[in-house]
């Protein structure tokens, strides 16, 4: 019988342990020489110290733990602050590099694979019947979309990831050596240059990054890792496929089709960052297409090197030699300087004048880049479809000469990226605010037809709406009379246009529309877009869009009005026939940031729930496809936790082969800096989607209504508990602005975006879920991820003392409630109440502070006494499972720096000492790298 390694096996954490002692005695070296033996005593003194509080607890001990930090002087404090941070870049990439060790141990062990992977997933699918025609029809259906987004606590510099990803790969190289050898000290020895270079580096940006910078921080992944990885995971899945559906009739003919694709914000996300310009959406796509056309140059430089066939010995394929002949007007071209045509040698001919035709693609992409004028080159590849014609091309004719086994090298693997990545790299998506196209819209037909807009109420709104669109004006006509912010709306639309044609039609991918709380909204876009020439009518399909429109759905009340909405709209005759000419594919997204931030997490995630069970309902009504769009953050405060569990958890029957899902800035690092790392995620995720939408080939399962209503008793009274705290607790908002680090945030060079919709509103509607879920998580009260639950369960309990073997049932057998708990146990594992009692003496008014700490106090004990009741376990988090022992890792470092972060925020508060702010703003940088994910 096959065994399969579940994930609290996979790794060795002895192994792991010896070797994040070597790095930490390597970089306790470092800090020694270049730091001075004062910052590490420091650094040792609070270490120990703070592990003895955490193995006995004394008030005594921790007095005179706080007093030696009051004592330590700036520049000494600033050192054990960068220490602490640099042992946690460390501990961050020996974890990543051991799981991947681990991975790969236990597949030579024996081990089949890992719950979640290819082998592990086709293995549930033959035990369910699921034969190799319905596995295919199910690959026919998959489309796999995570979304990059740009992040305000997303700190790493791209120097620093350079210097991770080699030290990552000596850690690799370092488990080779077993004992003492000449080879293994010199790897030593570069490894304590390379954590000397990581000392000597500046974990801190000098200024905040561009929108620009972030757009490089993106593509860092994609050259770094993703274009290898993406060929390699199709290849593993085809293998797994062969392996076990070898017994089935149809195994050599089951195709996996290029289903992944890559979306991004990095450029396109407009909602409150006024730096997201026009001109910078421009430069993001240029990037983008810069990048992805360089890496096919030097692919298909590496291909010509492969396909050194002689035309005496190789049978082509008649289209291939038609296709020679035809390459024949670049000759003179393709050959200047050269003095190689490969004449006798076909497919380096064939590669040889391709590699030529890119180049002048990508000369022209530079040409927009640099706005030297356009230069007609016509030679250049027009799009990605002429790329992959010569290179079918050349498939086909390895296939007609016997050489298929010459096709699954290189030459695949360049088709599966031109499959996946086009000219275009990723579909950016644009998104903005629903008021900013409502204004807009107000302006422009009052501008017109001399009417008002704003006034009207929804069912007028769409009347009028309608009749834009169907009218024959254009926006030319009154364009110079459009206030500022009316043109920088309507720009973003006449940039869409400019670059569809210039770039892709690909180039972008859904216009996204945040606040949406009427079918109005998407029809304000709708009639932009026609006034700029991206929706038109067509005398055989009638009307047509080329902007593809994607609602957010954010806020609990929202959530709940998703139905009434969505009917309206699709009632429209107009919309309906443009949806029609889209395939009949409606895109939707969901929040999962602003709906936690707003109703708690119990509210947020039963929400999204119901509103997913709806949007099929709907769709199956209107005869039309949805396709749900994930708006998740990093944190379980704002929907985190593994992407396999997350899609597995949806609702049965809502995931159709299809999802879309944000990754953000925070994570990135995590999951993409490395090669090995990006297949494992990239898997994962795959093996999830496929799981979760194995309904479309087999029979799908039934809801429980018991289950069902006692999940929504329990969002219910977790909503009632979060909002008295965050809605209707006096002080609360002072006391977040007052006992976090959320002030200062703003002043961290780590991301482009404000913190806030409406600069100087400190209201909790205000602020941005992402600053609201770091502030709480720096200062270890993690209270978006967790409030409101022991009370929500109390409360079920107390209706019926039965209903414990009830709740113990569900977290058993139904995915959702068992991911929904899982994440909130991590979070509660992390939440430290003691720290978050030093934090909350920083606010002004203690009288309510202290009431404000007691309720947060008393609902983590209640929220860990009950969750332990329904798992049926003694602590929180298993006590040899990864995470357990990761963040039993980080404490003696994370808990000394949030009692130094309170110092500091104390004093530069209170004298406004600027010369503190500098360590102020590393602690927060080193706290986020501790707890890993924080926003």
């Amino acid at each position: 019988m096959a065994r399969f390694l579940r994930q609290h096996e996979a790794i060795n954490d002895k192994q792991l342990r010896t070797t994040v002692k070597l790095l930490g005695t390597l970089l306790g070296n470092v800090i020694k020489t270049h730091a001075g033996k004062e910052v590490y005593n420091a650094v040792e003194k609070l270490r120990k110290g703070f592990i003895g509080l955490r193995e006995n607890e004394s008030s005594v001990k921790h007095d005179q733990l706080i007093k030696y930090i009051g004592k330590l002087n700036r520049n000494t404090l600033t050192d054990v602050i960068r220490s602490y941070s640099k042992y946690f870049a460390l501990v961050n990439v020996t974890e990543e590099a051991f799981q991947h060790i681990s991975r790969e141990r236990h597949l030579r062990s024996g081990y089949e694979s890992w719950d979640g992977s290819f082998d592990s997933t086709l293995r549930e699918f033959i035990d369910q019947k699921i034969n190799g025609q319905d596995l295919q029809e199910l690959l026919r259906h998959l489309k796999y979309i995570p979304v990059f987004t740009a992040h305000p606590t997303e700190a790493k510099r791209r120097s620093e990831m350079h210097l991770m990803r080699r030290i990552f790969s000596m850690i690799l190289e370092l488990q080779q050596y077993k004992g003492q050898s000449i080879k293994k000290e010199e790897l030593l020895e570069k490894l304590e240059s390379e954590i000397l270079i990581l000392w000597k580096t500046d974990e801190v940006r000098l200024k905040k990054p561009t929108v620009i910078d972030e757009v490089e921080n993106g593509l860092y992944y994609f050259r770094t890792s993703l274009f290898k990885a993406i060929p390699q995971i199709y290849r593993d899945l085809e293998k797994a496929i062969y392996r076990k559906y070898q017994d089935d009739p149809i195994n050599n003919e089951i195709e996996v089709p290029s289903f992944i694709r890559f979306g991004s914000w990095i450029g396109g996300d407009r909602d409150g960052n006024p730096f997201v310009t026009p001109e910078v959406t421009c430069q993001a796509v240029y990037m983008h297409a810069e990048t992805v056309i360089t890496e096919y140059i030097e692919l298909t430089k590496e291909l010509s090197k492969y396909l050194t066939h002689s035309i005496q010995h190789t049978d082509l394929s008649k289209a291939f030699l038609e296709s020679l002949a035809m390459d024949d007007k670049y000759s003179k071209d393709a050959h200047y300087g050269s003095t190689q045509d490969f004449i006798k040698e076909p497919y380096r001919r064939k590669l040889k004048f391709m590699e030529f035709r890119l180049n002048q693609s990508l000369k022209t992409i530079r040409d927009y880049k640099n706005k030297s004028g356009y230069k007609e080159r016509e030679h250049a590849y027009k799009n990605e479809q002429e790329l992959l014609k010569d290179l079918y091309l050349i498939r086909d004719s390895l296939a007609h000469d016997k050489d298929e086994k010459l096709i699954d090298f290189g030459l695949k693997d360049l088709i599966r990226l031109v499959e996946t990545f086009g000219f275009f790299l990723v579909n950016l998506d644009i998104r903005e605010e629903s008021t900013k196209h409502s204004n807009a819209i107000h302006e422009i037909i009052n501008l017109l037809t001399n009417k008002d807009y704003l006034p009207l109420d929804e069912s007028n709104r769409m009347i009028i709406l309608e009749s834009i669109i169907r009218s024959d004006f254009k926006i030319d006509s009154i364009y110079k009379k459009l206030s500022k912010d009316t043109k920088t709306v309507v720009d973003v639309f006449l940039t869409m246009v400019k670059l569809r044609k210039e770039i892709s039609e690909e180039a972008f991918g859904h216009y996204i529309i945040s606040m949406t709380h009427e079918a109005s909204h998407i029809l304000e876009v709708l009639a932009i877009a026609k006034l700029t020439g991206m929706v038109s009518k067509n005398d055989k399909k009638g009307w047509v869009s080329s902007v593809k429109i994607s609602p957010l759905f954010e806020t609990i009340d929202d959530l709940s009005r998703i139905s009434p909405i969505l009917e309206k709209l699709l009632d429209n005759d107009l919309y309906k026939e443009i949806l029609k000419n889209i395939k009949n594919r409606q895109e939707i997204m969901l929040g999962y940031s602003d709906s936690c931030k707003d109703g708690g997490i119990l509210s947020s995630s039963w929400s999204l729930y119901k509103a997913q069970k709806e949007i099929t309902e709907i769709s199956k009504k209107y005869s039309i496809e949805c396709r749900m769009f994930h708006g998740r953050g990093g944190t379980v405060g704002r929907g985190g936790g593994p992407t396999h569990n997350a899609i597995i958890a949806q609702p049965d029957g809502t995931v159709n082969g299809m999802i879309k899902i944000t990754e953000q800035g925070e994570v990135l690092s995590y999951k993409y800096a490395s090669y090995e790392t990006a297949v494992y995620e990239l898997e994962m995720a795959i093996g999830g989607l496929m799981k979760a939408s194995q309904h479309i080939v087999s029979e799908e399962s039934k809801a429980d209504n018991v289950i069902e209503k006692s999940m929504e008793l329990m969002s219910q009274k977790g909503e009632e508990h979060y909002r008295e705290l965050t809605d209707n607790t006096p002080g609360l908002i002072d006391y977040f602005y007052e006992a976090t680090p959320v002030q200062e945030l703003g002043q961290l060079n780590i991301g482009s975006r404000p913190s806030h919709r409406n600069t100087g509103d400190r209201s909790k509607q205000s602020i941005r879920a992402i600053p609201w879920v770091f502030g709480w998580s720096l200062s270890r009260h993690t209270l978006p991820a967790w409030y409101g639950l022991g009370s929500a369960i109390k409360q079920v309990l107390d209706n019926d003392e039965k209903n414990l073997s009830l709740l113990q049932n569900m977290y058993k057998k139904w995915p959702y409630f068992n991911v929904l708990l899982d994440n909130i146990r991590m979070a509660l594992a992390k939440a430290d109440l003691n720290i978050a009692k030093d934090y909350s003496e920083l606010a002004e008014d203690q009288k309510s502070a202290k009431i404000i700490i007691d309720k947060i106090e008393r609902e983590y004990h209640l929220a860990k006494k009950l969750l332990l009741k329904i798992t049926g376990t003694s602590e929180l988090l298993s006590a040899l499972s990864p995470i357990s022992l990761s963040i039993h890792r980080r404490m003696p470092y994370l808990d000394p720096l949030n009692y130094i972060q309170v110092k500091l925020l104390k004093e530069c508060r209170k004298n406004n000492n600027q010369d503190l702010f500098d360590p102020l703003l590393r602690s927060i940088h080193a706290i986020a790298k501790g707890m890993k994910n924080t926003g």
